[in-house]
């Protein structure tokens, strides 16, 4: 009798097994439609608009952090427009270093203020990645000014 009871729990085992990885089974084929389900497009946070925006004037900085060193990128506005964007402290070793960084602000920055917008811009060639990297932070300091 002994031997018929073991015979069944080794059966339940896999019973148990297999109704295990059938569920867990079930469970990644739902998590994967929920996730890559066609027809839902999710909105990242997007940029400010200049159609209605009003900001509460003053001076806003955000942080970039380069290597071990900060550079404050600060966005200055009234209350209806982006009056300028500036990067301090630029010191020499951080110009040294990132020498795309100084051109790439004040590129962004004549873009920013003339569009009133942080949407379309375009980057200089070969600083695309110094440029989204400093749009990023400027569109964090630009959602301090945000009422």
């Amino acid at each position: 009798m002994s031997s018929k009871t073991k015979i069944v729990v080794l059966r339940m085992k896999e019973i148990i097994y297999t109704a295990i990885f059938i569920g867990l089974g079930l469970l990644l084929i739902a998590l994967l439609l929920i996730m890559f389900r066609p027809g839902r497009k999710t909105q990242s946070a997007s940029a400010p608009a200049a159609v209605g925006i009003s900001y509460l004037p003053g001076m806003y900085s955000s942080t970039l952090t380069l290597g071990s060193q900060a550079v404050n990128v600060e966005v200055t506005v009234d209350s209806t427009q982006i009056t300028s964007v500036t990067c301090r402290p630029l010191s020499d070793s951080i110009e040294t270093m990132y020498p795309l960084l100084s051109s790439s602000a004040s590129h962004l920055s004549e873009q920013i203020v003339s569009t009133q917008s942080l949407e379309n811009l375009s980057f200089e060639s070969g600083s695309q990645y110094t440029s989204q990297a400093l749009l990023n932070v400027i569109h964090t300091a630009l959602a301090k000014a945000i009422l």
